[in-house]
């Protein structure tokens, strides 16, 4: 099969405002990004169409490094309900230059369920990931410089909590000292950098309602405390509107087209293993006004991306799916079961067996917040008809569960039929419940953080470090002990063990550090030895791009 940027390339796209139109949005409230690429308005979004529409979240079992192909799924899923008539749109989170270059060249779907144009998308886009990078520092910079010309006076900061990203993946940046040199080059301090989707402000542009919610949140934000121990925020710092002006254009969700050009929207780029890991709540109100089922994703697994998705983002916006799908492949049932990643394409049913485990915990979880649930089997070229057979008799036999092949990879949206028509009658016949949570609000930080790690992960036992307990005690101290809990840490497992495959249970889960959010409305909770600023494999995918005649090459 051709590469995938082979099949973008031969792809014929088409004009934007086409592309608008087809989905019904007004041509003259879209900003053009070149020729195939605009942003709409978010005054397009219609709210009363939102309370009747099917929403659907896409997640996965927990995956293997190369992942089970999500974002295909997710695409190819809307392909599928086109092709049998449905008008749907999916909703997406824009890629990130760290992993891109890092270790998977590209995020943007597969073979012929991409969105288009791939390059594009994979790389600088519309600039959004820039300028969340660009507010970011800025804050940062003016709150250096705040620091330093107080540095002689009561006004001063005791201890600051901001911290500088970079859209790329660096480990020596972890933890850093700036401010050496001569007294005019700043104050000595230690701190250190995050990938850019582990930014506030990320989670801030991807959970707004408008503008006015963005700007509100933005003066929230904690940067620090002052001597005599009062929050120090950017309202304090005055520069809230200055920050809201780099971040008014990235608030506006990308409109681009599939492989089959039908409309998709690509928005916000958080991780679920060190953020919430949704796209913007406003990409998602656009696909629900303009398609008749709008599809999204949540990262990873059930375990971290769904989980949020419903105790985050859907709580703090009323949005109510009407069906889960949880997608698996053969390979990541296969290393749940015990085999090497280097054996996963071969063919072992009772390792295929073993990992269904992996499978029931993350649909379990998913009935936890009262979800209808159908599986999509990614397929892949090596996948043997009897392991497909013993993943569907399992599905609908044993957890009484809808179950499709999908092989929109392959073959577009023809490949998605079988899963757009499970997932029509699905919702038809067995729409999800009104939507329970993990946790209620009201609960104190550490009784929601035991229900998770119970509930979800499979933890007997929650520990905190002595730097989690003194932020619980700031977080008290605040009067924000209801913001619901976003846990940061490994996505190859349910503990904090990367290497602890299948449905592990009965271990101990550690609290290291509490990052309050206080602009996003949440605490990011970080497990174990959780980094927030990834490094890069021994072979970058970096090593494997470049510009050949004109063309990029490497991105996938």
């Amino acid at each position: 099969m051709k590469p995938d940027i082979e099949i973008a390339r031969q792809t014929p796209l088409e004009k934007i405002e086409e592309v608008a139109r087809k989905a019904g949005i007004d041509p003259e409230r879209i900003y053009h990004y070149g020729h195939h690429i605009a942003k709409v308005d978010i005054s397009q979004i219609d709210e009363a169409k939102i309370k009747e529409h099917n929403l659907i979240l896409v997640t996965a079992v927990t995956p293997n490094k190369a992942g089970v192909g999500k974002t295909t799924v997710s695409i190819g899923l809307a392909l599928g309900l086109n092709k049998i008539g449905k008008k749907a749109i999916v909703a997406l989170r824009e890629p990130s230059l760290g992993p891109c270059f890092g270790m998977k060249g590209g995020a943007a779907g597969g073979g012929y369920a991409q969105v288009l144009p791939m390059e594009n998308i994979n790389l600088h886009f519309t600039g959004d990931f820039h300028a969340i990078t660009s507010a970011h520092n800025m804050i940062t910079a003016l709150l250096d410089n705040y620091i330093y010309q107080n540095r002689n006076s009561c006004q001063g900061l005791r201890e600051v909590k901001w911290k500088r990203v970079l859209d790329v993946n660096d480990r020596g940046l972890r933890n850093i000292i700036t401010g050496l040199g001569s007294a005019t080059d700043g104050i000595p301090s230690q701190t250190g950098f995050d990938i850019t989707a582990a930014s506030e402000l990320m989670a801030i542009l991807c959970l707004s309602r408008d503008l006015n919610d963005l700007r509100a949140r933005v003066e929230s934000i904690l940067l620090g405390y002052t001597y005599s121990g009062s929050a120090f925020t950017v309202k304090d710092l005055g520069v809230a509107g200055a920050i809201t002006v780099l971040l008014k254009d990235a608030l506006l969700p990308n409109l681009v087209q599939t492989t089959e050009n039908t409309p998709a929207f690509i928005h916000g780029g958080p991780f679920a293993n060190i953020a919430h890991g949704c796209n913007s709540v406003l990409a998602t109100k656009m696909a629900m006004t303009f398609g008749d089922y709008a599809i999204t994703e949540a990262g990873f697994g059930a375990d971290l991306g769904a989980e949020k998705f419903f105790d985050i983002k859907c709580r703090q916006t009323g949005l109510q799916p009407k069906l889960s799908v949880i997608v698996v492949t053969a390979r990541s049932l296969k290393i749940h079961g015990g085999v090497p990643e280097q054996d996963m394409a071969k063919p072992d049913m009772e390792a295929l067996k073993r990992g269904f485990c992996n499978l029931d915990r993350q649909v379990g979880i998913l009935r936890h917040f009262n979800q209808s649930v159908v599986v999509a089997f990614n397929k892949h070229g090596d996948d043997t008809q009897e392991e497909i057979l013993a993943v569907q008799e399992h599905c609908r036999n044993e957890l009484g569960v809808g179950f499709a092949v999908n092989e929109a990879f392959a073959k577009g949206g023809e490949g998605a039929r079988e899963l757009a028509e499970v997932v029509v009658e699905t919702i038809a016949e067995h729409p999800s419940g009104p939507l329970k949570f993990a946790y209620e609000n009201t609960m104190g930080v550490k009784e929601k953080i035991a229900m998770l790690c119970r509930d979800i992960y499979g933890a007997s036992d929650v520990s905190y470090a002595s730097l989690a307990e003194k932020k619980i005690k700031q977080i008290v101290s605040l009067g924000i002990s209801d913001f619901p809990i976003c846990v940061a840490k490994t996505q190859y497992s349910f503990s904090s063990n990367p290497k602890a495959f299948g449905a592990p249970s009965g271990f101990e889960l550690k609290v290291r550090d509490i990052v309050i959010n206080r602009g996003a409305r949440m605490l990011v909770v970080i497990m174990g030895e959780m980094m927030r600023m990834p490094g890069l494999p021994p072979e970058p995918q970096a090593m494997h791009i470049d510009l050949v005649d004109g063309l990029i090459e490497g991105l996938s």
